[in-house]
């Protein structure tokens, strides 16, 4: 039974590969691709959804939403996917126009529209705040929200303690986190080690010779250079495939547990830090204070810990074919 999924996404190049990789398959119906502002400004990031869809042959409807995080003045990381977010080739922009009104009022429709609908998100999340904010409600009738976000006991890949999507604007995660949306988390660790694309798959995905395989490995060309100048590590990261492919098959994770998840909103030091309590310590006496809103609301995020590399990868080639 086909399922319908809503994307919000802040499209650069790992989104990209993610919106292949929902657009393409047979399992899924997106009834709607909502861009936020994060990898590039929200114009951008709309271009290059739109840019995707079309590769893929979809008139999946696409609209431009929120232009800067709630309350904080929006970075970019141009540093990582080039000031277009596809690695500066100079792609044309697609020839349809995103749908007229804001991604935060489709959200909220098609939610509305699509009681049991599974959101996945790949990007900051102001778009899904701002939508919770207005219809708090609306938490209830989303059967998954499966959120590309968040270093759970572990480094970050912006600043040592946090991760891109929820540093951008972590007053928005914290919305997110305590809502009561069914919060699936998969974090930034789940891209690394084994489950980065070696030159050998690259190579692999490029021998396949068609438009959308090449797209997908040219478009991240920039991203490559900065991850491996970032970590070390030579190869292709993926972390909203990944998220995407935990979203169109659940097993792919393959260890997850729930817990409290708290984000740091006031420390510079630590902003956007997905606090995970992962020992079931916020309730001690010692915790419980500081833990009284997350303890209060009982919302608990479901952790995503281990990846299925291998099938991941089968799924992505699969796609990408």
């Amino acid at each position: 039974m086909t399922r319908t999924i809503l994307i919000d996404t802040d499209t650069a190049s790992d989104d990209a590969v993610a919106l292949i990789m929902a657009l393409r398959s047979r399992h899924v119906r997106v009834a709607a691709v909502t861009v936020v502002a994060g990898n590039v400004p929200v114009a951008q990031a709309t271009s290059n959804a739109l840019f995707t869809a079309e590769l893929c042959g979809s008139d999946v409807p696409v609209y431009s939403g929120a232009e800067a995080p709630l309350l904080r003045k929006l970075v970019i990381a141009d540093w990582f996917h080039g000031a277009d977010g596809l690695g500066d080739h100079g792609y044309r922009p697609a020839k349809r126009r995103a749908e007229t009104g804001h991604a935060v009022d489709a959200l909220i429709r098609t939610v509305r529209e699509n009681p049991g609908i599974e959101i996945v998100t790949l990007g900051p999340l102001t778009n899904v705040a701002m939508a919770l904010l207005r219809e708090p409600k609306l938490a209830a009738s989303v059967k998954r929200c499966v959120v590309m976000g968040g270093a759970p006991c572990c480094e970050g890949n912006v600043t040592p303690a946090a991760e891109f999507n929820i540093w951008v604007d972590p007053e928005a995660a914290r919305i997110v986190f305590r809502s009561g949306l069914p919060v699936e988390m998969v974090g930034w660790q789940l891209c690394r080690g084994d489950a980065v694309l070696n030159p050998h798959e690259m190579e692999r995905v490029l021998a396949l010779k068609n438009p959308v395989a090449e797209f997908a490995m040219r478009c991240n060309s920039t991203a490559v250079e900065a991850f491996f100048k970032q970590t070390g590590q030579r190869g292709m990261s993926l972390p909203d495939p990944v998220a995407m492919g935990i979203a169109l098959n659940p097993a792919l994770c393959t260890s997850s547990s729930e817990h409290y998840v708290e984000i740091e909103v006031s420390s510079e030091l630590t902003r956007g830090m997905t606090v995970v309590d992962r020992l079931g310590v916020a309730t001690d006496s010692r915790n419980r204070d500081v833990w009284a809103n997350a303890i209060e609301r009982g919302h608990k995020a479901h952790v995503c810990w281990s990846l299925d590399i291998p099938k991941w990868k089968d799924l992505l080639f699969s796609a990408l074919a």
